[in-house]
């Protein structure tokens, strides 16, 4: 099982804790983490941009998508997206999509207290171990 830091904007996270979002999708047109890096049993540290590590989640089940076709993002949008819990406009920017990470949410946790782990760079998910 493996940890990893990711980055979430505050309404995301907000979506998260009040069990809102139960999908976490990540889009990318490059092959970057989280895709074929997060894995079922896994644990997403949550943090806010610039900010502590404010909780985490387990990964129940990831579902992923190389180079997925117009209809199979059409397809995430109808299936998966109210569980994701993502604005109407963040689909009109996504034409050039070729990766796309779902992970399923389960047992979110706030922390009372940050665990120590240095981040400093840009990128909006680490893969810690």
């Amino acid at each position: 099982m493996a940890r990893h830091l990711a980055v979430f904007a505050p309404e995301a996270i907000e979506k998260i804790f009040s069990g809102v979002k139960k999908v976490e999708g990540r889009f990318s047109q490059v092959r970057i983490p989280p895709f074929g890096k997060v894995s079922a049993g896994d644990t997403v540290l949550i943090k806010k941009p610039g900010e502590k590590i404010v909780g985490q989640f387990l990964v129940d089940r990831v579902v992923y998508f190389d180079h997925p076709t117009k209809e199979e993002i059409e397809q995430v949008k109808r299936k998966y997206g109210s569980g994701m819990a993502l604005p109407k406009i963040f689909w009109l920017d996504k034409e050039k999509i070729n990766y796309i990470t779902l992970m399923f949410i389960k047992s979110v946790t706030k922390f009372i207290v940050e665990p120590q782990i240095p981040k400093r760079d840009l990128r909006p998910w680490v893969v810690l171990e």
